[in-house]
């Protein structure tokens, strides 16, 4: 029978797969955007409605949209989903596990979640699977996996058919040749879309590779979308650290949110206006540019290996900084993208010749030096990997996927990898990146910590930690130098404890001098005159929400800071029915809300709380 068969039923193809398996389904999704949705859904309804059926799937961060968790929350976020997500395929399994009903005959299992979205859900914690990204295809196969389901984009190439693993070339590339030399039965699947952009080289596959493929032109379900969030203060702070430590001519990874994108946009900075970023850094190190820290714009320019294909590395292609090319030609080799409506479209409308500058290859060949090293070790020169953590301990510790308790955040990904990538390379370095500080039940809390239950990176790979207070660099340290590297980068407020947990250890001396006073209005002060010359905005790269989003996402985030104790809520409303009449440019922003004309008490004390945040958090930094 000739390969592929095409379908334009979900339901006819799940038939297909399961006549051809049988009542044992192991489903390999990709990780992120790559999954196919609609052949995945049509599978779990088969099961759903057959008990003999055994569906198992095996994937990573399953993707959702944002979803409430308040009424006046839920106001500002169901328009804001129907707008970004009303074409998007949403994934039955995600819906039967938030409602705690999956069939006692399907089990999911991931490697990586959402960050924080799984944390009430037993099920998906029970599941979950501790797994190192490059680690995941082996996993697969010891699982069995039968079936990979995978979204491509197609294309005709000199009368032939192929598929673009595009977004997710991950681990099919790595799984796929193993799974065809086994005996064992299996189907590879593909579903279709047009908004998929068509990635090349070592991604696109002839169609004869695949058993089905769904394919319904102009039906296709949009592509999910994650929207820019602000950029803090403390959050630029960061970039502009890490981003005096990158070397002109050398290898970046980059991660996706609000830290990457304060990288991303420090490095254009010191590219566009190096006196000016020269100036920003020497002012938040108190005056003078520490030794070892890269000012100058970027002649030679940089080459990035990143598992993660961000948004942010176009931003640095379009600024003429990601320009060096690695021995194949590439200026970039990545194994799965995901991002906003505007990232997707760039890679579209690229003409070939320069969209193939942007190489999708197997996780293993980005994630591990392992298989043409010699060329890998060419090419990555000068490497700085730049991840972010939930928090770090004094002895250099990196904790970025689960709490204490064991509760799973996100997973470990190829944070790991990159990290030991950069003790093998000659020259490399891993870069942790953090807040100092994170606000939980109204409270700052240190993320710079004695010690932790749990642990992603271990300290003997420590290698250099940043906050917004500054770097500390651990590779090479004895413990007592570590705890004073770390102990000078954490909020002021918390380093006398973080000291005397350090001497009640005998870890560092009790003459050890007090702490630098480092706080949050330094920082901001620091950055005055790069936000005056149009840099550290609040949205650097502009967002998919709209400007009066903006505004209410900066009040909402005020009033739930305001808002997280009992106490503190009676203050809140205190203050917002004593405040007098907001101004008539918050009416589009209470429309937005629905709170325009209220009805009832409830709706009138939001519409005055409301008010009251927007008093108070509205300024030109918030729109821009």
């Amino acid at each position: 029978m000739a390969r592929p068969l095409v379908h334009e039923d979900p339901d006819i193809l799940a038939d297909r797969i399961i006549d051809r398996l049988g009542g044992r389904i192991v489903l390999g999704l990709p990780l992120g955007l790559g999954k196919a949705n609609r052949v995945a859904n049509a599978l779990y309804r088969r099961a759903a409605a057959d008990p003999s059926i055994l569906l198992d799937i095996y994937t990573a961060l399953s993707l959702e949209p944002p979803s409430a968790g308040s009424d006046i929350e839920r106001r500002f976020v169901e328009p804001l989903v129907e707008r970004l997500y009303g074409r998007y395929e949403r994934l039955a399994y995600v819906e039967a596990l938030r409602r705690k009903e999956l069939p006692k005959n399907v089990r999911i299992s991931e490697f990586f979640l959402m960050a924080g979205r799984w944390l009430g859900v037993a099920a998906m914690q029970r599941d979950y699977i501790a797994a190192n990204y490059t680690h995941a295809a082996r996993m697969l196969l010891d699982k069995g996996v039968n079936v990979i389901a995978q979204l491509v984009a197609a294309r005709e190439i000199d009368g032939e058919t192929f598929y673009s693993l595009s977004c997710n070339s991950d681990i099919t590339l790595d799984i796929l040749p193993v799974l065809r030399g086994n005996d064992a039965p299996f189907v590879f699947v593909a579903e279709t879309s047009a908004e998929l952009p068509f990635m090349g080289g070592e991604a696109a596959l002839p169609a004869s590779d695949f058993d089905h493929v769904l394919h319904t032109p102009g039906k296709e379900p949009g592509l999910f979308v994650v929207p820019k969030q602000p950029v803090s203060d403390a959050d630029h702070a960061i970039g502009i650290h890490a981003a005096s430590l990158v070397k002109d001519g050398g290898t970046i990874q980059i991660g996706i949110g609000a830290l990457g994108d304060a990288l991303t946009a420090a490095l254009i900075m010191r590219h566009q206006a190096p006196d000016l970023f020269g100036h920003t850094l020497r002012t938040l190190c108190g005056g003078t540019v520490p030794e070892g820290r890269e000012t100058g714009p970027f002649d030679k320019g940089l080459y990035a290996a990143s598992e993660m294909f961000v948004d942010g590395f176009m931003e640095l292609y379009r600024a003429g900084i990601l320009k060096r090319k690695a021995a194949d030609g590439a200026l970039l080799h990545a194994g799965f993208f995901l991002g906003t409506e505007a990232f997707y479209r760039f890679l579209r409308d690229l003409p070939d010749e320069e969209r193939d500058l942007f190489q999708m290859r197997g996780i293993s060949f980005v994630n591990e030096l392992y298989g043409g090293e010699d060329a890998k070790r060419a090419d990555r020169v000068e490497a700085r990997f730049v991840n972010s953590a939930m928090m770090a301990t004094l002895l250099g510790d990196t904790v970025s996927d689960t709490l204490e308790d064991g509760k799973v955040v996100s997973g470990v990904g190829g944070q790991y990898n990159f990290v030991t990538q950069a003790f093998a390379l000659d020259g490399a370095r891993s870069i942790i990146t953090l807040n100092a500080t994170r606000k939980s039940k109204g409270r700052r809390q240190s993320r710079i910590l004695w010690s932790y239950g749990r642990s992603t990176i271990p300290r003997h790979l420590r290698d250099v930690f940043i906050t917004e207070y500054g770097v500390a660099d651990l590779r090479g340290k004895s413990d007592r130098d570590c705890i004073a590297a770390m102990v000078e980068i954490a909020d002021g407020a918390f380093q006398e404890d973080l000291l005397r947990q350090a001497r009640d250890a005998g870890k560092i001396e009790a003459g050890y001098p007090s702490p630098m006073n480092n706080g949050p209005d330094a920082v901001s002060a620091a950055l005055r005159e790069a936000r005056n010359g149009g840099y550290c905005r609040s949205y650097p790269f502009g967002t998919d929400f709209t400007p009066v989003e903006r505004k209410l996402l900066r009040a909402l985030s005020f009033l739930k800071e305001r808002t997280a104790t009992r106490s503190g809520m009676a203050s809140a409303i205190f203050s917002a029915m004593a405040a007098r009449a907001g101004r008539a440019d918050h009416e589009e922003a209470l429309a937005r809300m629905k709170l325009g004309r209220t009805s009832g008490f409830r709706e009138m004390v939001y519409s005055r709380l409301l008010t009251w945040a927007l008093e108070r958090t509205t300024s030109g930094d918030a729109l821009d």
